[in-house]
């Protein structure tokens, strides 16, 4: 695998209560490691201080920042459709919602991806069909792609599931985004 832990958190400003790098280091206390900076709509600068902010959030646990879409990043993290940066970051992951893009990922050689949805998520309605432990199983049945991560309505009640039909971890954002505390649960339901 690529380093990563099991439990990615993905941001997204507009749910969480106060500002987002308050939730964030309210993660990061709760045992998160790795933080996805979505927040794509905003100003390149304000993305830049936010990537500031954040690193610093992280750097004192050794956690990691992974800059969503191509740009000056260590890790970058690309939509299902975005090209592949060139020249290469340290590490990339891409987003996944079929076989055709869990292969053009393999090909491209990234070091994980995002298989969403697994259920129906608050934070896209509509966005699907949702996987389940099936879908999710018979996706990554017999491949051998980079490590997935289940994203996309994912409850530490669902995270043996994901693990059992062989995700390497989950991936979250709305529940945590809401309650940081939340990270807890999810750890708790990773295994070491």
């Amino acid at each position: 695998m690529t380093g990563l832990p099991r439990l990615l958190v993905l941001t997204d400003r507009g749910q969480c209560a106060g500002p987002l790098t308050d939730t964030v280091a309210a993660a990061v206390d709760a045992g998160a490691r790795a933080v996805v900076l979505r927040e794509k709509d905003l100003p390149e600068a304000r993305r830049n201080e936010l990537a500031a902010q954040l690193s610093a959030v992280l750097a004192p646990v050794g956690g990691l920042l992974v800059r969503a879409g191509p740009g000056p990043a260590t890790a970058v993290h690309l939509a299902a459709a975005d090209p592949f940066p060139a020249p290469r970051p340290a590490l990339v992951g891409r987003s996944c919602h079929s076989a055709a893009e869990l292969d053009r990922s393999a090909a491209e050689g990234c070091d994980w991806v995002l298989l969403s949805p697994f259920a129906a998520t608050p934070s896209k309605p509509g966005y699907g069909p949702a996987l389940g432990r099936a879908g999710l199983a018979a996706l990554l049945a017999g491949r051998s792609g980079p490590p997935a991560y289940a994203l996309g309505g994912v409850q530490p009640a669902d995270v043996a599931a994901c693990l059992a039909a062989g995700a390497c971890g989950v991936a979250v954002m709305g529940p945590v985004m809401r309650d940081p505390s939340r990270v807890a649960a999810y750890l708790a339901a990773l295994p070491g």
